[in-house]
């Protein structure tokens, strides 16, 4: 694959808003997800610094639950990191540690959907979400 859109926008083709979801390498030396960690970019932005260009990412960090992969599905399950003081996680990240786009689905409960519950909010409507490595070939390869 030579290239992938991921997207930061408050409004999609005059709709809702797109915030889409990347695998962030954060130790190379670590083997599939324990090498990677997941995060929702809210923005996309460069700058210059004493001649240097910086593409960069503002991204919400989501945490891995657990110590492997859950056992019924074999996803990993990762939840919206927050502070102690419950403030979004966030961190500013250089492009190049952005491996690819991740594809998150929500952890169902006992309960039903809200009636009115529409595909751009269900990345703000569960509490934990399973890490979907059946996306496609490149994501099973990466998120063991």
């Amino acid at each position: 694959m030579r290239s992938e859109r991921i997207r930061a926008l408050p409004s999609w083709k005059r709709g809702p808003s797109r915030y889409d979801c990347v695998f962030v390498e954060t130790d190379p030396t670590a083997p599939g997800m324990r090498g990677l960690d997941i995060a929702r970019v809210r923005l996309f932005f460069s700058f210059i610094f004493r001649g240097v260009f910086y593409p960069c990412a503002l991204v919400r960090w989501y945490s891995r639950i657990g110590d492997g992969p859950d056992d019924d599905t074999g996803m990993w399950v990762v939840k919206e990191d927050e502070d102690p003081d419950g403030n979004p996680n966030m961190a500013v990240i250089h492009l190049d540690s952005i491996i690819r786009a991740a594809h998150l689905i929500g952890v169902y409960g006992e309960g039903f959907l809200p009636r009115h519950f529409t595909p751009e909010e269900s990345l703000d409507i569960f509490d934990d979400y399973y890490v979907n490595k059946y996306i496609d070939h490149h994501s099973f390869e990466i998120a063991f």
